[in-house]
């Protein structure tokens, strides 16, 4: 198998919190939830990083 690409995470991260930015917070087991209620992401490591990546996203625009 082959490794995802962050710049793939980046997108659709930007992606889902242009769409869904107010659903989402600064906790990750929280956005990993909603990620999964709103996006068809086909493996679980990959909800993962992308919930990783919205809520580091989300904790620097509150700042």
């Amino acid at each position: 198998m082959g490794r995802v690409r962050q710049a793939f995470i980046k997108r659709v991260g930007n992606e889902l919190i242009e769409k869904f930015g107010d659903r989402f917070t600064t906790d990750f087991d929280t956005n990993k939830k909603i990620v999964e209620e709103v996006a068809l992401i086909s493996t679980k490591r990959l909800r993962n990083r992308i919930a990783g990546y919205i809520t580091s996203k989300i904790k620097r625009l509150k700042k």
